[in-house]
């Protein structure tokens, strides 16, 4: 299996793949999900097997505690100081052998690396217990933040941790309180 960065090309089969793991109400359209790789500080990669996608994570660089909304295009000048991990998808072929934790690890280290020190995510469809195992924490919210989480569904949660010099995103942050 290779992990890289996602590239332009890689868009048709990870459209696919969003639609095979995500409810309707969550798989953004091309151009939004296109939108990811073009921001200012992408950290968006895939992994994949003979030319197979196998998972994709969609991250970048944003402003703390500013989430986009579902379907958003992003502003490819947009800055931030949070790494937010939008989009994390593992095909059916490719489960229970590491891949989402491969593809946040790379993630984290590169944003380590850029001197990122805190990430954030929305867990959807009941995922907040796999986040959790990487070091994810719920975190409270404002009225306004809660109103953004709401729309990726009834059972979205907001989540938050620390990024620590050289992490690698199993455990080399500390647990936010």
């Amino acid at each position: 299996m290779t992990l890289r960065p996602m590239q332009p090309d890689d868009l048709a089969q990870a459209l696919v793949l969003q639609e095979q793991v995500y409810p309707a109400f969550l798989v953004e359209p091309a151009e939004a999900f296109a939108s990811r790789l073009a921001v200012a500080a992408p950290y968006c990669l895939v992994a994949e097997r003979d030319g197979v996608l196998l998972g994709y994570l969609l991250a970048h660089g944003w402003p703390c505690e500013t989430p986009p909304p579902v379907g958003a295009v992003l502003d490819p000048a947009q800055r931030g100081d949070t790494l937010f991990l939008h989009d994390l998808a593992v095909a059916a072929a490719g489960r229970g052998g590491g891949i989402g934790e491969a593809l946040v690890a790379r993630a984290f280290a590169l944003a380590a690396a850029n001197g990122l020190r805190r990430a954030e995510l929305i867990a959807v469809e009941g995922a907040a217990a796999y986040w959790e195992r990487l070091g994810f924490l719920p975190v409270p919210t404002s009225p306004a933040l809660a109103a953004k989480v709401a729309g990726y569904g009834t059972t979205a949660r907001w989540m938050a941790r620390p990024i620590m010099p050289g992490d690698d995103g199993f455990g080399g942050g500390a647990r936010l309180g």
